[in-house]
């Protein structure tokens, strides 16, 4: 059964209900719901609505209000069927708060804001050096044959436009855009294509080019020097970098100075992990 059945069966039965009056004063500890005993809060269902697969968040808010409450309910009056938890469920319940109190912990490190000088200086080391390249913004037709390309070359040079060409004859995703293929540079296209695209000059239509896709009629619509990025067009990706590194070297500091003890166990075959039975035993 899916883990989601539950849910979706609450929706079905109250998507037609009307939402409650409720007084806006409410708490994560205010009680919406007591089943024999055991109080469901906002809390419960603010984390439960969190944990919901992307489509069902976006539900309305009276609907989702509705259906977590009642799958909350009906989760409390099953729970309640049985004294003791499985051990399997004893374990997932201190992985999922191990998982849980470490992404508090990687949260509260990475809200210290990164040092601007250490931007600077992850900026300059990264590009620095970077040389200028040439990028090119080009069009292409795609047909399965030479015949049909060199066909296309011959009407080009007849004066027809080459978007509407693209749009009539190409066989490629491109084409209903008029075969435009946006900005590239070196190294992002196949190199029959890319080594066309550099013969060219802006504007030009290349004769037939034979790649594994088939054959293509290029037009270099314009091309341009691009240097380094300035340092706010890649602020939020060297931020992310330095993050991850900062994180890193603190999971790696800790670990080290941790009192980790692993005993001696022998030889492990380690497909006993597969082996969900012992956690019955």
């Amino acid at each position: 059964m899916s883990k989601h059945h539950n849910f979706l069966l609450a929706v079905a039965t109250t998507i037609c209900g009307a939402l409650p009056a409720i007084a806006q004063d409410l708490t994560a500890d205010t009680v919406v719901a007591t089943v024999n005993g055991t109080d469901i809060t906002v809390g419960h269902m603010m984390t439960a609505r969190a944990q919901l697969p992307q489509q069902y968040q976006q539900l309305p808010d009276d609907v989702l209000f509705d259906g977590i409450l009642e799958q909350l309910v009906q989760q409390t009056v099953l729970s309640q069927q049985t004294e003791t938890a499985p051990k399997s469920v004893e374990l997932s319940l201190e992985n999922e708060r191990r998982a849980a109190m470490a992404g508090v912990a990687i949260n509260e490190f990475l809200a210290e804001p990164v040092d601007d000088a250490a931007l600077q200086a992850a900026y300059e080391e990264k590009y620095a050096t970077v040389e200028p390249e040439k990028e090119f913004n080009a069009s292409h037709i795609l047909v399965e044959t030479e015949d049909e390309a060199k066909a296309l070359v011959t009407e080009l040079e007849g004066g027809a436009d080459f978007a509407e060409l693209a749009k009539e004859k190409s066989t490629g995703p491109s084409g209903p855009g008029g075969g435009s293929l946006g900005w590239f540079g070196p190294g992002m296209m196949v190199k029959p294509f890319e080594d066309a695209v550099v013969d060219l000059e802006d504007g030009a239509v290349s004769a037939p080019v034979e790649t594994q896709f088939g054959w293509h009629v290029i037009k270099l619509n314009e091309s341009r020097m691009k240097g380094a990025p300035t340092l706010d067009e890649v602020r939020d990706e060297l931020t992310g970098e330095l993050q991850q590194s900062s994180l890193e070297a603190h999971i790696t500091e800790l670990t080290d100075t941790a009192d980790v003890t692993r005993p001696d166990l022998g030889e492990i075959d380690a497909s006993i992990l597969r082996n969900m039975d012992i956690l019955s035993e």
